[in-house]
């Protein structure tokens, strides 16, 4: 081996290793959404066996949501304050703690509570997986590192329904949320050794060009629109896929071969996007990115009326892509406009106001489906990427 290959193979590894960090997040993000997403694949069977109606679902997930945006905000700022290492060992731990707690549901209430408390650990991810990046990796692969880090999420909603349905044909409900508090301990165990690592152990020094993110600058506003609006669809699909495809005539066991697909749109999305951002946000500007997402993001409301199977599919896949792309670019956004500083806490706020909208939303459509209004349903959730695109707007016309 000549001196130059071995250089070449060194700045290699050294690239490579620079990207662990976020990949132990994209890890953390696949269990958050394993977590959370075995509830919507086993809702039908669950709502049966507990005797709760789609209305009191709503009520449940509202729970989640709400605990999600509090959470987010408050791990966003302990995240900033007492470092990676120590905050993400506790929210991690408290939330498997909160998932295994689902085996023991006996009713409404109790499902309500240990949703609620599951959504508050929660709200650690992303304002984790957002300061990794920005600690451990140079602005211009930020978008992409976002896209790392997240894409566990979206690759936890289309592994969920691959790796839960054998689970819960060989242990029922029960034993699958005992499973998701076993491999959350694990990531635990996995951590404590792996955030060892200098850069995430001690926290990197604020630039003077960083600025506080603050509720009365308008691109604090803007970059809320963005997120919560844009993103509001993910939630939707999320939840309400499985009640919708329940309703035209398939069983347990099927959804499980079904509902890998639309979250893959949401996997693919995050490196689309991702990649996009990085190398033409810059050139053509924000703007025009979110114009071209509301526009993706319009064809959801005609899923009801898809012909078959395969299109209603194709629909809801979109929708994911689509939706994937308004974080990312908001992230991007917000990122760029405040630096590094408060990076846990923006991530927070992006995904806690996402949150407090899915809380709003997730009773109405539950409503919805109650009346079996399902068109109805549809175009509420399509019409909200729309809203925040005007709304971002309006912010910088004043």
């Amino acid at each position: 081996m000549n001196r130059g290959q071995g250089l070449m193979e060194g700045c290699t590894l050294r690239h490579l290793r620079s990207w662990i960090p976020a990949g132990s997040m994209t890890l953390v993000s696949l269990i958050s959404y394993i977590d959370r997403n075995t509830l919507a694949l086993l809702a039908p069977t669950m709502l049966a066996s507990l005797a709760i109606n789609n209305e009191q679902y709503g009520w449940a997930v509202s729970g989640f949501s709400v605990a999600y945006m509090l959470g987010s905000l408050a791990w966003g700022r302990w995240i900033d304050s007492f470092g990676l290492r120590v905050a993400m060992t506790a929210a991690v731990l408290f939330w498997t703690v909160a998932s295994a707690s689902h085996a023991l549901t006996v009713g409404f209430v109790s499902l309500v509570l240990a949703r609620t408390a599951l959504g508050f650990g929660e709200g650690a991810t992303f304002p984790g997986g957002l300061r990794t990046v920005v600690q451990t990796l140079p602005p211009g692969q930020q978008a992409r590192g976002v896209a790392v880090a997240y894409s566990g999420g979206s690759l936890g909603a289309v592994v969920t329904p691959l790796l839960m349905t054998p689970v819960f044909a060989a242990f029922g409900w029960r034993g699958a949320f005992w499973f998701t508090g076993a491999i959350g301990l694990a990531w635990v165990l996995l951590w404590l050794g792996l955030s060892r690592r200098p850069e995430l152990r001690h926290k990197p020094e604020v630039s003077h060009a960083d600025t506080r993110a603050n509720w009365r600058d308008r691109r604090f506003w803007a970059f809320v629109f963005i997120y919560a609006f844009g993103a509001l669809p993910l939630g939707f699909v999320l939840y309400f896929a499985p009640l919708y495809l329940k309703v035209l005539g398939k069983t347990q066991m099927e959804l499980g071969g079904l509902l890998w697909i639309p979250p893959l749109g949401w996997e693919v999305g995050y490196f689309v996007w991702g990649w996009f951002t990085d190398k033409y946000a810059g050139r053509f500007g924000y703007q025009t990115l979110l114009g071209i997402l509301t526009l993706l993001s319009l064809p959801l409301a005609a899923a009801p009326m898809a012909p078959h199977l395969p299109a209603l599919m194709a629909l809801l896949f979109l929708a994911m892509f689509v939706a994937s792309g308004f974080i990312i670019g908001g992230v991007s956004f917000a990122t760029a406009a405040f630096g590094r500083r408060d990076s846990a806490f923006l991530a927070g706020l992006g995904a806690g106001s996402w949150s407090a909208l899915v809380a709003v939303v997730m009773p109405v459509a539950g409503r919805l489906f109650d009346l079996e209004m399902y068109q109805a349903a549809f175009v509420f959730a399509a019409l909200f990427p729309l809203v925040g695109f005007a709304a971002q707007r309006a912010c910088y016309s004043k």
